[in-house]
C-alpha cells in the first residue's frame, strides 16, 4: 500500500513538468539573469571563443535547500576536487576520503572492502552518503552503505559537511553528510584503466561519453526582456550521457581477504528550454572473505553484497516558483556466512527504499524560500531480521547468490515523512538560512516531531568568511539495531531514535596561494544507540544494543598553500597542505557498562600532511603521512606513508602508487589486522 502511494506520488510530480522532452529535441537556451543573478564580486562577464560565459569563480554546491555558489554557502563545506584525488594514493573512494580530517574510515577489508565511514565521534549508521545529491544510505546497516557503484575516475568532486543537516537531508543525516559528484559528459569520449599490484591485485576500468553539446556550428545568442530582467542567452544541445563500468580483485594480503568486485553506473543529463533532468542507475557486487571482521571466533567468515540503484531528478520553473521532483530506489541484497560454504549462522538479507520528494523554491524582496516534502519507505526482507511472517507470507531469496531450498521468514518496514521549510537572506556580505523539519516515522507512534536550525555566513573582508550554525536533529535505529541476535548478540526491538542538538563555529580564509579552514563544535546526544556489554550481564560477554547520552566537542583545522600561485619559481610544488582534529567525550550510560563496540571507540586525535609536486615537466610526485589514535581497549595509535609517482602525457599517464609505504602493523578494529607495505601500477588511455 505504502509503495502503491509513493508511485502515485512520483507520477503526480512528473505529471506537473510543462512541455515533453525527446531524444531529438536536446537544445535549449541558457539564459543569465542580470537583475536576479545572486554574484560574488570577483564575478566576470564576457564573449571569448566558446561564446558568452559567466564565472562566478565558485561552484554550487549543496549546504542548504537553494542552489547557492559556494561563496554564498551558509555552512562550512569541504571540497575534495579533481586535482586533489588524481594525486592521491588511493583506489577506491573509501581510501580517498581518509584524507579528509573530519571523516573517520574504519576498514575491515583491503581496498573499500566492508568500510565504516563516521564523522565527529559518531559511528558509521550516523551520516548520509549522496551520489549526484541521492540518498544511498542503508536503513539495514551503514556496514553495506559505502559500497559504491562508482570508481575514483568517475569523480569529478567531493563534498563534506560535519555536523546534523536533517533540515536540509532528511533524519538520517544526523552527524554529517558526503556527497560524490560524479563526471557528466561535456564531449565524446572515453577512459580506460588498467592496473595490478601485489597480493594477485588486478583491476580494470572503462567510462565512455557521449555528448550531444554543440562543439561544432556557429554559436548564436538571443536577447530579452521579460518582467524577471535583461536576458542574454546561447542556443546549445544538451543531451549527455556517461557509462562507466569496472572489476577488481585480490588474492588479499592478509589471511581470508581475498575479494572479487564487479560495478557499473550510468548517468545521463538533458537541459531544455530552462528544464533539467537527471538520471542515474547503478549496479555493483563483491564477494569477499570476511576474516574475523563480526567477531573473533572465527576466522573463516564469508560474505557478499549486492545492490541496485536507479533515480531520477529533475528542475524546473512554474512562473517565479523553481520545481525540483526526485525519485529514488535502493536495493541491497546481503548473503553472509559464519563459516565459508556452511549453513551454520548463514543470513541472507534484501533491504529496499523507496523515495519520493518535491523541493521548491521562491525568490522574493525578502530573500529564497524553500519548501518541500519527502516520503521514504525501508523495507526488510531476511532469514534473521524482522517480525516473523506467517508461513504463507514466505519470500524467495533474490540476488546472485539466491538458493531455493531458503525463504525470507522475516520482514520489518517503515515508513518516513518529512516536510521541510527554509528561508535564506542573502546580502553582500551575509548569508543567513533558518528552517524547520518536520518528521513523523511509521515504526514510533505516527506523532509529528520538529527539528529547527539556523546557519550563517558572514564575509567582513575579502576572502575571509565566518560561520556559526545550531541545528537539531534525530536517527532512526537500523534493522540490525533492531532485530540482530546471534551469539554473544542481542538486538532491541524497543529502542528509542537518537536526538542530537549541535552548535558550530568556524572561519575560512582564502587568498593567492593560501587556503586556511578552523572550525569547533560541541554537541548534546541523547539516546544514542550502541552494543554494550552491561555490568551485570550474567554471562559478562554478551553486547546488546541500548540508548545512551553524550556530550561530544571537538575543533578542526585545515591549510593548504600553493606555491605555484604567488611565485613562478616554486611552481613545482603545487600543494602542501597539513589538517589536524581532536575530539573529545563525555559518555553517560543509565546501566554501568563495560565494554563496548562502537560509541567508547571514536577517533580521538587525527592529522594529515599532504604533498604534490612537478619532480620535472612530465613526472609528479605526491605523498600523504596520516597519523591517528582512537580511544578504546587495543586500539593502538598509528602512522601511514602513502606515495604515488605519475608520468603523465598528452592523451595518457601511468603512475606507481604505494600505501604503507614504512609496512606499518596496524588495525582499524582491534582484531583485525590491515594490510602492510602493498604496491600497485597502472596506466589510465584517454580516448578522444
Amino acid at each position: 500500500m505504502t509503495r502503491g502511494f509513493i508511485c502515485a506520488v512520483v507520477y503526480a510530480l512528473f505529471c506537473c513538468i510543462p512541455g515533453s522532452i525527446s531524444a531529438s529535441a536536446v537544445s535549449e537556451v541558457e539564459t543569465i539573469d542580470f537583475m536576479h543573478a545572486d554574484v560574488d564580486e570577483s564575478t566576470d562577464a564576457r564573449i571569448d571563443e566558446d561564446g558568452f560565459t559567466v564565472g562566478l569563480g565558485e561552484i554550487e554546491i549543496i549546504g542548504s535547500r537553494v542552489p547557492l555558489a559556494e561563496v554564498q554557502a551558509p555552512r562550512m563545506v569541504t571540497l575534495m576536487t579533481q586535482e586533489d584525488i588524481q594525486a592521491a594514493s588511493v583506489h577506491s573512494i573509501n581510501d580517498l576520503l581518509e584524507y579528509a580530517v573530519g571523516v573517520d574510515v574504519r576498514q575491515r577489508g583491503e581496498m573499500g572492502v566492508q568500510t565504516d565511514i563516521s564523522m565527529r565521534g559518531g559511528n558509521f549508521d550516523q551520516i548520509t552518503l549522496l551520489l549526484n545529491g541521492v540518498n544511498i544510505s542503508s536503513p539495514h546497516t551503514g556496514h553495506l552503505t559505502a559500497d559504491f557503484p562508482v570508481s575514483v575516475y568517475d569523480i569529478e568532486r567531493i563534498e563534506v559537511i560535519e555536523g546534523p543537516s536533517a533540515r536540509v537531508f532528511g533524519t538520517s543525516a544526523f552527524t554529517g553528510v558526503i556527497n560524490i559528484v560524479t563526471r557528466k559528459a561535456e564531449a565524446n569520449g572515453g577512459l580506460v584503466h588498467l592496473s595490478g599490484g601485489q597480493y594477485g591485485t588486478a583491476g580494470a576500468d572503462i567510462s565512455l561519453d557521449i555528448s550531444g553539446n554543440n562543439n561544432s556550428g556557429q554559436k548564436r545568442f538571443s536577447l530579452s526582456l521579460d518582467e524577471d530582467g535583461l536576458r542574454l542567452g546561447r542556443n546549445s544541445n544538451t543531451f549527455s550521457n556517461r557509462f562507466s563500468a569496472g572489476m577488481n580483485r585480490s588474492d588479499g594480503a592478509t589471511p581470508n581477504s581475498d575479494f572479487t568486485a564487479w560495478r557499473g553506473f550510468w548517468n545521463s543529463s538533458i537541459r531544455q528550454n530552462g528544464m533539467k533532468i537527471d538520471m542515474q542507475a547503478g549496479y555493483s557486487y563483491r564477494k569477499f572473505g570476511a576474516n574475523t571482521f563480526y567477531g573473533a571466533a572465527s576466522t573463516d567468515q564469508w560474505e557478499s553484497n549486492e545492490r541496485i540503484m536507479a533515480a531520477v531528478t529533475s528542475d524546473f520553473r512554474v512562473g517565479q516558483v523553481h520545481v525540483a521532483p526526485s525519485v529514488s530506489w535502493n536495493r541491497w541484497f546481503d548473503h553472509y556466512q559464519w563459516h565459508k560454504g556452511s549453513p551454520a549462522g548463514e543470513n541472507y538479507h534484501q533491504v529496499d527504499t523507496w523515495a519520493a520528494s518535491v523541493n521548491s523554491w521562491v525568490d522574493s524582496r525578502l530573500g529564497r524560500t524553500s519548501f518541500g516534502l519527502e516520503m521514504r519507505t525501508d523495507m526488510i526482507r531476511s532469514t534473521k531480521l524482522g517480525y516473523p511472517l506467517d508461513a504463507h507470507l514466505y519470500y524467495s531469496l533474490g540476488g546472485i547468490d539466491a538458493v531455493d531450498s531458503l525463504d525470507y521468514r522475516f520482514a520489518a518496514d517503515r515508513t518516513d515523512v518529512s516536510a521541510f521549510l527554509e528561508h535564506n537572506i542573502l546580502l553582500d556580505d551575509l548569508t543567513i538560512s533558518f528552517g524547520l523539519l518536520a518528521n513523523m516515522n511509521t515504526a514510533l507512534d505516527y506523532g509529528w516531531r520538529l527539528y529547527p536550525g539556523i546557519d550563517l555566513s558572514y564575509r567582513p573582508f575579502s576572502g575571509t568568511t565566518l560561520f556559526a550554525s545550531w541545528n537539531k536533529a534525530l536517527r532512526m535505529p537500523t534493522f540490525t539495531d533492531l532485530f540482530y541476535s546471534g551469539t554473544n548478540i542481542q538486538g532491541t526491538t524497543n529502542l528509542k531514535p537518537e536526538k542530537t542538538s549541535d552548535l558550530n563555529i568556524g572561519l575560512r580564509y582564502r587568498t593567492e596561494g593560501v587556503n586556511l579552514q578552523l572550525q569547533g563544535f560541541y554537541s548534546r546526544r541523547t539516546d544514542m544507540i550502541d552494543w554494550v556489554i552491561y555490568a551485570d550481564e550474567p554471562d559478562g560477554k554478551t553486547f546488546r544494543s541500548g540508548n545512551f547520552s553524550v556530550d561530544c566537542s571537538g575543533v578542526e583545522f585545515s591549510g593548504a598553500l600553493y606555491p605555484g600561485e604567488y611565485a613562478s619559481s616554486l611552481s613545482f610544488l603545487r600543494k602542501l597542505s597539513a589538517q589536524y582534529a581532536y575530539i573529545h567525550q563525555d559518555q553517560k550510560y543509565d546501566t554501568p557498562v563495560k565494554a563496548s563496540k562502537y560509541a567508547m571507540e571514536y577517533l580521538r586525535h587525527k592529522v594529515v600532511l599532504q604533498a604534490d609536486a612537478d619532480v620535472v615537466s612530465k613526472l609528479g610526485l605526491s605523498a600523504t603521512w596520516r597519523w591517528q589514535d582512537r580511544v578504546g581497549q587495543d586500539n593502538e595509535p598509528y602512522s601511514l606513508l602513502d606515495g604515488r609517482i605519475t608520468w603523465t602525457e598528452n592523451r595518457w599517464n601511468a603512475y606507481v602508487s604505494c600505501s604503507n609505504i614504512l609496512n606499518v602493523k596496524y588495525r582499524d578494529y582491534s582484531f583485525i589486522e590491515q594490510p602492510g607495505r602493498w604496491l600497485m601500477a597502472g596506466l589510465v588511455l584517454t580516448i578522444l
